[in-house]
């Protein structure tokens, strides 16, 4: 047997509560009468009252009060086998790797602040798949297609900026690699989701957005960082914090570029958001842009319903209730 609803569970504390009553009143009753009727009175009072009927509706009052919250209670016990199915989006998100993602204008550093927001992404989700692409120099599926979602935030805690040997923003190769990791031939019901930091003037981005808009595959780009750019640290051989120099040694600054970011997402339907800027972009995307797309049957599953019983127990109420109330606590007394 299964409970739908424990929440009334405390009810049950009614029914001691209710023999403490019960008992304290029959005693009080009695006192009562004792102190002002002598025994000689009392005894004629009470020989009209049937004692065991009395404890008899008390008895039911009890096992009413049991069976009503048992009914509140929803107990659940058969079930049937039901065909469940799933709705929802393939959504694949790229995330920036490289080591520009150790800036620190997004606390405590720009690859945890864009893992934060993904998994706050991960909570939201009801029912669409998600993969995870990592990129820097070049680009894997860190994470295939998956509605285990515990399973997902586990392989994106494993990610950092050491993943990937090669150094570098490669955007147009994490496009091309993300787009590989949808499944079928369908040209909807795809996002492209790219968290990135850096800049890619290559040709080979543009034609990677190309083939992504022939695959109906929508890009969602977030910027992480602030468009003044910030220092890129690391521990220098003595253990010591510094900054990436450039050959003058002058501290080199990361900067967002959101002009091509901006294109991106346009060319193929979808938004620009930024991390770093006071706002919650993925969560906002995802609430008024993804989540109103349409969505596809992912897969259906065969599920145990249990069915709900709680008329059972409230029938059992109804007829003790009835059973109470007809009983009479007077006996006929004849003359």
């Amino acid at each position: 047997m299964r409970f739908g609803n424990l929440g009334y569970l405390w009810l049950l504390l009614l029914i001691p509560a209710c023999s403490i009553f019960f008992v304290w009143a029959v005693k009080s009753k009695r006192k009562a009468l004792q102190t002002f009727a002598d025994s000689d009175v009392l005894k004629h009072l009470i020989k009209s009252v049937d004692f065991r009927i009395q404890k008899i509706r008390m008895v039911l009052i009890l096992v009413i009060l049991l069976f009503l919250v048992i009914s509140l209670l929803q107990p659940k016990w058969g079930y049937q086998w039901k065909e469940v199915k799933r709705k929802g989006l393939d959504i694949v998100v790229a995330l920036d790797l490289s080591k520009s993602m150790l800036a620190e204008d997004v606390k405590p550093n720009r690859l945890e602040g864009a893992k934060r927001e993904i998994k706050s992404l991960i909570n939201m989700m009801k029912g669409d798949r998600i993969a995870i692409v990592a990129f820097s120099g070049s680009a894997f599926v860190q994470c295939p297609l998956t509605l285990d979602y515990g399973t997902a935030k586990l392989f994106l805690d494993n990610l950092d900026v050491n993943s990937i040997p090669l150094g570098g923003t490669n955007i147009g190769e994490a496009i091309e690699v993300a787009s590989g990791a949808f499944e079928g031939h369908e040209k909807k019901h795809r996002v492209l989701i790219l968290i990135t930091d850096g800049e890619d003037h290559g040709e080979r981005v543009m034609q990677a957005v190309e083939e992504a808009k022939k695959k109906g595959i929508v890009i969602f780009t977030i910027g992480i960082g602030k468009q003044e750019g910030a220092p890129i640290p690391f521990i220098d051989e003595d253990g010591r914090k510094s900054f990436v120099k450039d050959r003058e040694g002058n501290i080199v600054l990361s900067k967002l570029d959101p002009v091509l970011l901006q294109k991106i997402a346009l060319l193929t339907g979808g938004k620009k958001g930024t991390i770093g800027q006071g706002s919650f972009p993925l969560e906002e995307i995802y609430q008024e842009e993804v989540s109103k797309m349409e969505k596809k049957e992912l897969e259906s599953s065969r599920q145990k319903r249990f069915e709900n019983r709680f008329q059972w127990p409230l029938f059992i109420v109804i007829f003790l209730y009835v059973i109470e109330g007809i009983l009479i606590e007077r006996k006929r007394i004849k003359p």
